[in-house]
């Protein structure tokens, strides 16, 4: 799961940057309004941790640029500023928490799953599909029952697709989804491939009903058998 965290407080950023890579979430920052804006505009994240005092501008005009874009409904926001107008201003806008500052970082983590859990499994912790299940907290999968182990971007890459069932997934929204906004930097694709090539050879032989199909020059699309 791909998170931005816009905060300008550099401890304080750190500290929920450390706690959520021990989570095995894959984090993006922003320190400052404008770079925000760019990154809400360019890319597609799972959950927003949208601080509200920003230098350069204010987090609830992010969120209004979020609400423009349809990508609200996945936003935490985390202030100092206890007011009960900036949070109801904050949820009448489409966020989906609240959390003042200071706060646990274990707090933060809980507050994130719920909203994953909501945004992508109807609160529910594991996905489903036919002799599969993934269990998101746990980050294992099963085959009839049986552990199928997958290294970190094996898992992040069958998440997406499991997410995004019989939809085209192209290359490159695969690519910033698993590996962010590096990617940019990426001569080419070749590592997306070497990766899917080896999920398929452990899916093929642990009998998994499903089975990712490519799509000649644009990418892939993942479906039951």
């Amino acid at each position: 799961m791909k998170i931005l965290v816009v905060e300008d407080e550099k401890e304080l950023l750190k500290s929920i940057c450390d706690s959520l890579v021990q989570e095995q979430y894959l984090i993006e920052t922003a320190e400052d309004f404008n770079a925000a804006s760019e990154k809400i505009g360019l890319y597609n994240y799972d959950c927003i941790l949208l601080d509200i005092m920003l230098p350069g501008g204010n987090g609830l005009q992010l969120l209004q640029q979020l609400k423009d874009l349809g990508k609200s409904e996945n936003v935490i926001i985390i202030s100092a500023k206890d007011s009960l107008d900036d949070k109801l201003k904050g949820l009448e806008l489409g966020a989906d928490d609240y959390l003042t500052k200071p706060f646990h970082n274990a707090e933060l983590n809980a507050r994130i799953k719920a909203v994953l859990r909501r945004k992508n499994l109807d609160g529910k912790d594991s996905i489903i599909i036919s002799n599969l299940e993934m269990d998101l907290t746990e980050r294992t999968l099963t085959v009839n029952g049986e552990n199928l182990a997958l290294n970190r971007k094996e898992f992040d890459i069958l998440n997406y697709f499991l997410l995004n069932k019989n939809r085209l997934v192209t290359k490159t929204a695969l690519a910033e989804h698993v590996w962010g906004d590096n990617i940019d930097q990426a001569d080419n694709f070749d590592f997306i491939y070497y990766q899917i090539k080896n999920l398929r050879k452990k899916l093929q032989q642990s009998d998994a009903e499903i089975e990712i199909e490519a799509i000649y020059g644009i990418g892939y699309k993942l479906k039951e058998k």
